[in-house]
């Protein structure tokens, strides 16, 4: 009897996930000779079925399974001349297993049964974005990113393979798949969203790409068309705002302690970049470079996220081998050094450091201050001579307000 309330509640999901996936078969089924086969109560019946099934133990489900697929088969027969598509006859045997499973797992049940009629709900829209929307290189590299994910990480082991226990290949092509990852997502934001919101996207996400080279294109816009200027400053500036937001991500994939003893810092410092480019866009002057087309390209570059690995791989044996002749003072020097040519690097290789042991926590945040400082001084020298002296001044308080707030935030830190 105690067990009745939890059987009730399993056969009422069942039929809720018939009902609303019949729903949804039913409204796109058509109406006369050639209309689908299964509707609204089909659909309730054969996932009311697989919860009676699952009552009935396992030889119950064996039969409702074959008997449902035997249905779909003659389902698919029937409209072949038609509809040559799967459809349907797939819906019915995912709802039939839902049911089932509803008795057993009744929120998973549920949930996956809300995404199934959300997925045949969106047959055009997915349809025209897969067909219409996506570029041959854009499908290539979507695939090329979940077997990044999904076969090689796995596969890599998860141990140090380096005498100064440094080198990880699992979080080394961690760092591989974020990089990829953070790009696609930039570039898709940036072609659903569409050229309305003008340059202040693009910056933000070729900021995710590397914030100097947006710095720099951003600076040659600005010479080509001068009146642009305030646009092509709040787009540099958005850079920055995805930089730190990368920042963050990659110290907490190698060292989740390390990205809680910057939290303080990188809060700060976000809040500042956003303050600093939301105060240059108001600013701005609305101009036809917001409504430009957008092209479609590549949403990632392989070949700079390996390079990214390589340069996190060099930085972290360079950093660990003058850490040990140096000491904490070492660490810092390499890390300004670095910091010229890529802040995420050299972040990388103190919070691998971290990761390991070899340095503390408490040391890491100051270094990672030091490569900041450095790599806002190139961002600086690129604006300069990409984009002119007034270019360079524009950006000159911004960057200085995001060094300011890390240092800000990481004294905080270390005061209370």
């Amino acid at each position: 009897m105690p067990q009745l309330p939890v059987e009730l509640s399993g056969f009422s999901v069942a039929c809720a996930i018939g009902l609303l996936i019949g729903i949804e078969r039913e409204r796109s089924k058509g109406d006369g000779p050639a209309r689908g086969p299964a509707g609204v109560r089909t659909f309730l019946l054969i996932a009311l079925a697989g919860a009676i099934a699952q009552r009935l133990g396992g030889v119950g489900v064996a039969i409702g399974a074959a008997f449902v697929a035997l249905a779909a088969l003659a389902s698919y027969r029937r409209s072949l001349a038609g509809d040559p598509g799967l459809t349907t006859e797939v819906a019915m045997l995912i709802t039939y297993l839902l049911g089932v499973m509803a008795m057993t797992a009744l929120t998973l049940a549920a949930g996956l049964g809300v995404v199934v009629a959300v997925v045949l709900a969106s047959k055009s829209r997915l349809h025209g974005f897969v067909r219409d929307t996506l570029t041959e290189q854009e499908v290539h590299d979507a695939l090329l990113l979940a077997a990044a994910a999904i076969v090689i990480l796995p596969l890599l082991p998860d141990r140090s393979i380096d005498p100064w226990q440094s080198l990880n290949p699992h979080k080394l092509w961690m760092l591989v798949v974020l990089v990829m990852a953070i790009n696609a997502g930039g570039y898709v934001a940036l072609r659903m969203l569409g050229p309305g919101t003008g340059l202040a996207l693009a910056g933000f996400a070729g900021g995710f790409v590397s914030s100097t080279a947006t710095i720099a294109a951003m600076g040659d816009r600005s010479r080509v068309a001068p009146q642009l200027l305030p646009q092509c400053v709040a787009a540099a500036l958005f850079s920055n705002v995805a930089t730190v937001i990368m920042l963050a991500a990659v110290v907490g994939a190698l060292s989740p302690p390390m990205l809680h003893r910057l939290a303080w810092p990188l809060s700060l410092a976000i809040a500042a970049a956003l303050a600093a480019a939301g105060i240059a866009r108001w600013r701005r002057t609305p101009g036809a470079a917001e409504h430009a087309p957008i092209t479609s390209g590549r949403p990632f570059e392989p070949r700079h996220a390996l390079l990214f690995a390589t340069i996190v791989s060099v930085i972290l044996l360079l950093s660990a081998a003058v850490h040990r002749w140096l000491g904490d003072p070492g660490l810092g020097l390499a890390a300004g050094v670095s910091g010229f040519a890529d802040l995420h690097a050299a972040a990388a290789s103190v919070a691998q450091l971290a990761a390991v042991g070899v340095i503390g926590p408490d040391a890491a945040p100051w270094p990672v201050f030091i490569a900041l400082i450095t790599n806002s001084a190139s961002k600086l020298m690129m604006a300069w001579l990409r984009g002119g002296r007034a270019y360079m001044l524009r950006l000159l308080p911004g960057i200085g307000a995001i060094v300011f707030a890390f240092a800000f935030g990481a004294w905080l830190k270390s005061t209370f």
